[in-house]
């Protein structure tokens, strides 16, 4: 039996009828950039973040991007994240024309040390920004301290980890900002590109409106120089269908991780590791093994779904070769791009998918 990785269509055959509604409203409006839907979704958000502002943009790699520019962080300025993650994380601060400091992951949850994040820090640090892979936060209450001592900015790079917890607290509302994507694979999807940005203070809530709009509150008069980030009405209207839906998708992945640590509680590989006081979205579900490559391609023989969440840390691009970083100079970073491997975890999977992609797992590491 063949097991997709995703399979969006399985998802929305069960809120067909609610998106085309929703979709078809927008469409009679003609009301189709910002508008009340946008103003809408942005509530029903920040609620759901546990944050008094949210602010709809384009994608969440512009997210991470105005964030960045409303803080003016630009040249001469560095910004301290993790070597392991999806590009955009580190491209928005090359983007601006600051420096990216990398500190390395922990072992556990692939996410950033903050037991190495103070040594990193110079005089011409600006920023930290966490990122919450995977679907579970990283510990943020150590960062938060590090930022307030050194009077740095948190942003929170949540694009993987909406409604995640730690300590009851949300992805997203820990930092001063808390960035997230609605791509169409994560948990919270549009049907094409979509963000937004979880704030606390007004005003910087406020700058960040005028940024997305060219600069300009008022039209035509502009008091930045900001960007087209604006969120389109249409995937608004489709991510507030798909908000009503997100706690029950949550649980569906979460009985799946389940479900799989009792049918590989015994194979050869490492399962993920979750927070005792956390709630973990699981956007992926990865497991490390050392014969990684063997594996995966076991598992794509018999059609088995499955993704290497991320093959090259940013310091061994070919774009940043410039760094002068070599191989060895993140090794729990390099280590996880060796050994990760994400297995198919969305909602609507059946039992006997479950078992079927166990089963391939097991057969393919004997």
């Amino acid at each position: 039996m063949a097991v997709p990785l995703l399979d969006l269509q399985a998802q929305y055959r069960t809120i067909r009828d609610e998106v085309q509604a929703a979709v078809n409203a927008v469409l009679e409006s003609q009301r189709f950039i910002l508008g009340p839907e946008v103003d809408a979704l942005e509530a029903e958000l920040a609620a759901y973040c546990q944050v008094p502002h949210a602010v709809g943009v384009s994608s969440g790699s512009d997210a991470l991007l105005a964030v960045l520019m409303a803080e003016g962080i630009g040249p001469g300025d560095e910004v301290i994240t993790t070597p392991y993650s999806f590009f955009a994380t580190v491209g928005a601060v090359e983007r601006v024309g600051a420096k990216s400091v990398l500190v390395d992951i922990e072992r556990s949850t692939c996410n950033i040390d903050p037991r190495s994040i103070e040594r990193a820090i110079t005089k011409r640090t600006k920023a930290i920004i966490p990122v919450h892979l995977y679907g579970q936060m990283a510990d943020m209450d150590p960062i938060v301290a590090l930022a307030k001592q050194h009077g740095l900015i948190v942003i929170e790079d949540a694009a993987q980890a909406i409604g995640a917890e730690l300590g009851k607290r949300r992805a997203g509302s820990l930092g001063d900002y808390g960035c997230l994507s609605f791509f169409p694979s994560k948990n919270l999807g549009c049907a094409g590109d979509g963000g937004m940005i979880l704030c606390r203070d007004e005003a910087r809530a406020e700058k960040l409106r005028v940024i997305r709009n060219h600069g300009a509150k008022v039209r035509y008069f502009h008091t930045l120089v900001g960007g087209n980030f604006r969120l389109d009405a249409l995937q608004a209207a489709i991510l507030r269908v798909k908000l009503r839906h997100l706690d029950g998708w949550t649980a569906g992945r979460q009985r799946n991780a389940a479900r799989y640590g009792e049918l590989l509680a015994k194979a050869d590989v490492t399962l993920p590791f979750s927070w005792p006081d956390g709630r973990h979205v699981y956007n992926q579900f990865v497991i490390r093994t050392d014969r990684r490559e063997a594996l995966r391609a076991k598992l794509t023989e018999r059609g088995i779904g499955n993704e290497v969440y991320y093959p090259q840390p940013f310091h061994l691009q070919a774009c940043f070769s410039g760094w002068q970083l070599p191989r060895g100079s993140f090794p729990q970073s390099e280590q996880a791009s060796e050994q990760a491997l994400a297995l198919p975890i969305f909602p609507e999977l059946t039992e006997s998918q479950l078992e079927e992609v166990a089963n391939a797992v097991i057969a393919g590491l004997r």
